[in-house]
Parts: structure tokens; sequence; C-alpha cells
């Protein structure tokens, strides 16, 4: 059969802005997003520092507008009931400001799209503030480009080791683990791996567990200033500061008197 002219073949769909910025009339109900809204919070950092839960994704497109999104994994699940088949679509998608900001979220849905708009919210409500620094000893730099120190996270049947990496190396890691990385701000990282990592949502949640344990870890005051070791965001001063501070002087050659 013909299809005539401005009809769509079956399955398109036409493509939406996604909505990140918060709404005008936006009205917060927690005590975060008043704060937040009231001015009395202007950073991420401070967020999460003030210990409140999360609750508001408009409170993340406030301190964070720059933040992209990353789909990890669409699944489609199918339930068979009396009625018929009952078909929901399974979404888990990455955000992260590319810049020490970084969170993952799921959600289930009828439909592709208001799926993933629901999961990006779900993952906004989920963003921590890792640690970066420059942990190989192969490299110091003092550039705030890798994770500071080995860290392993876990989910199901896979289990991932983040290792710190010289610079230039890149990110030597599954594709995955690659878009929540690079996400997270981190630009060099080795990588190993066990378990069935063809599983992609417990790959995903097994990198953001890793990030979660170097958030965590009590790291002694001497070591961050050995390694940088930068928390959150490293803006364009706080680039230029390392660079300034941590640039080893090379000795100046001796002159030789002519006899």
């Amino acid at each position: 059969m013909a299809r005539g002219r401005g009809q769509r073949r079956r399955g398109d769909r036409p493509k939406r802005a996604r909505e990140t910025a918060p709404p005008v009339d936006w009205l917060p109900r927690t005590k975060l997003g008043k704060m937040v809204k009231g001015g009395q919070i202007t950073t991420m950092s401070d967020a999460l520092k003030t210990g409140l839960p999360l609750r508001e994704p408009e409170v993340v497109d406030i301190l964070l507008p720059e933040v992209n999104d990353e789909v990890i994994d669409v699944n489609m699940v199918q339930r068979m009931t009396d009625s018929g088949r009952r078909i929901k679509f399974a979404i888990t998608v990455a955000v992260g400001n590319n810049d020490g900001y970084v969170g993952i979220g799921q959600a289930k849905g009828k439909e592709v799209g208001s799926s993933i708009r629901k999961a990006i919210d779900n993952a906004k409500l989920n963003m921590i503030e890792i640690r970066r620094g420059c942990g190989s000893w192969e490299c110091r730099c003092r550039k705030a480009h890798t994770v500071p120190f080995a860290i392993t996270g876990k989910s199901g049947s896979v289990e991932i080791t983040l290792k710190p990496a010289p610079q230039g190396i890149g990110l030597a890691t599954g594709n995955v683990a690659k878009k929540i990385l690079k996400l997270a701000g981190v630009q060099d990282c080795l990588t190993f791996t066990k378990g069935k990592t063809k599983t992609t949502v417990n790959y995903a949640k097994a990198v953001f567990n890793a990030l979660q344990e170097n958030t965590q870890m009590r790291v002694m005051e001497k070591e961050i200033k050995k390694i940088s070791i930068i928390s959150g965001s490293l803006g364009p001063t706080e680039a230029k500061k390392t660079e300034e501070q941590y640039i080893e002087k090379q000795p100046e050659p001796e002159k030789k008197e002519a006899s």
C-alpha cells in the first residue's frame, strides 16, 4: 500500500526538545528547594553538604544548568495478561555536567519519550559529587584528570575496578563505563572488570557504585595535597591555579666560562 503525502511511517516518532530548565512558577515543597529558590544555596556542593534529601529535580536544573544526559539502556518488557500482551519500556539514563557531578536513574513506562524524561529526573535526584586528582605514579602532573586512587564497585555479578591513569591515556574501558566517566569529568582511567558485563544495567550501576565509594573514602590531608585531589567542579580559576602551582621548574643549565 502506497504511503500518502504527509503521512509518517509506522514507528516514526517526532523529535521533541527535552525541557531541562525549571518552570518559572516552580513552587518548592522541600526545605532544600526553598533554600535554593531563596538564594541561600548557590552551588551544588553546598546543597549536598547540607545533608538534606534531594527530592526535586528543579534544584539540579537551577544549580547545574549545563547538565547533559545519556541514555544507557532501553529494554522492552512484555507481560501476558488475560486481556492481551502488555508492553513497557525500562530506561536507564546517566546525567552529569562533565565536571565532577554525575547521577544515574531508571524509569518504566508505556512510552519511550515519557520514560526517558522520568529517568532523567530520577538520575538528577541521585546526583553525587566525585573526587578527581592525579593518582598515577607514571604521571605526577598535579592536574585533576583521573581518579585519585583505585576504587572498586559492584552490582550483581559485575565488579569493576577504576585505576588512575597517566595523562593522555584516555578512558580505557567499555562503552557503558566510558559514557558515565565522561559525564563525571574523568578524562583518563584504566578499568578492570569481572562478571557478565553484557548486562548493561548492572555494568552501569557498578561504575556508579565505584564513584560513590570514591566520595566516601577517607583521605588524609597530606595525600590530598600530594596528588591534588579536588572534589566537585573544577572551575577555570581552579584549573589555572593548579597548573601554575604544580608546574615543576626545571633547573637552568650551568653556563661554562670560556677559557
